[in-house]
């Protein structure tokens, strides 16, 4: 078997050129869709990702802007600027760039956050109305994930799907959409983590797998069946000393191992992590239509 690998790069660049109609109309109106990142300390791999939000965010013509603080920034200062934020009619979106420094409580900055600038889907009012199946910004790496399988053309109704992760940021909400009454969704989903027992078992019933464990290469080839959809959300840095780097990017995917048994597989990089980009702009121009209603 020889799996269909899934385009993430692609999938993100039809889903941004469906977005333009709907910037050009907020443009005829006036109203340019902000977003304010908030970057807190020096690590590399967040700094890359910002950039690389501002410059899909410029292809676009959008509005975006960095706001940098220093890793030894306490808790008060970072609500201050979100403050700010909320009340600054230029940004229509607010993002903080996660994993955060450990002296700062993120659930607590994720909940300063006004819900209607929430670009990152993770307040707590708009994961709630996603759990009840009610509009909102959704979390923008499970976002994406539906709009891989829908514009594959992967069956999600009647189907196992099995997430391996339960993170709020991908595991519970991304088991939360798939199982909702529509399409993409309408599925079984089963959650296992790093306690759950039997786990290849489980793995092994799953008709599409999303693995969002945080371990590289965890996923090897003997955790499938034949024909699974393969759904890799992992991006782990791996020592390689034969390259100019000394790095290289793998998944939580075994992907020489999984692939050949796969249906279809997204690798890394270029699956998911294009839609998480393409998703944040699609939650900004959806604040900004919101905040236009209102």
């Amino acid at each position: 078997m020889s799996a269909k690998i899934i385009d993430g790069q692609a999938i993100a660049e039809h889903v941004k050129q469906e977005l333009r109609e709907r910037i050009s109309i907020l443009q005829q109106k006036g109203i340019v869709p902000g977003l304010a990142a908030v970057l807190i300390g020096d690590d590399p791999a967040s700094q890359v990702y910002v950039a690389m939000k501002a410059k899909a965010f410029a292809a676009l013509g959008l509005f975006s802007e960095t706001f940098r603080l220093p890793v030894t920034v306490d808790l008060a200062e970072v609500l201050a600027l979100i403050d700010q934020l909320n009340s600054d009619n230029r940004f229509h979106g607010i993002l903080v760039q996660l994993p955060l420094p450990e002296h700062l409580d993120s659930d607590r900055i994720i909940a300063q956050i006004d819900p209607q600038k929430d670009a990152d889907g993770l307040h707590p009012m708009n994961m709630g109305r996603m759990l009840l199946g009610m509009e909102a910004p959704l979390p923008c790496t499970p976002h994406g994930i539906l709009m891989l399988l829908k514009y594959s053309e992967i069956e999600t109704v009647g189907k196992h799907v099995v997430v391996l992760g339960r993170s709020n940021i991908v595991g519970k909400p991304i088991a939360n959409l798939l199982f909702q009454k529509c399409n993409p969704g309408n599925a079984t989903v089963t959650i296992c983590h790093t306690r759950t027992t039997n786990l290849q078992y489980l793995t092994r019933q799953a008709d599409i797998l999303i693995a969002a464990i945080g371990r590289p290469e965890f996923v090897r080839g003997d955790f499938i069946k034949d024909g699974t959809v393969v759904i890799d959300v992992g991006v782990n840095r791996v020592t390689a000393p034969e390259t100019a780097r000394g790095y290289r990017l793998v998944g939580d995917v075994k992907f020489d191992e999984v692939a050949p048994k796969a249906a279809a597989i997204t690798p890394v990089p270029g699956g998911v992590g294009p839609m998480t980009i393409a998703m944040l702009i699609y939650n900004t121009v959806f604040l900004a239509e919101k905040a236009l209603q209102t």
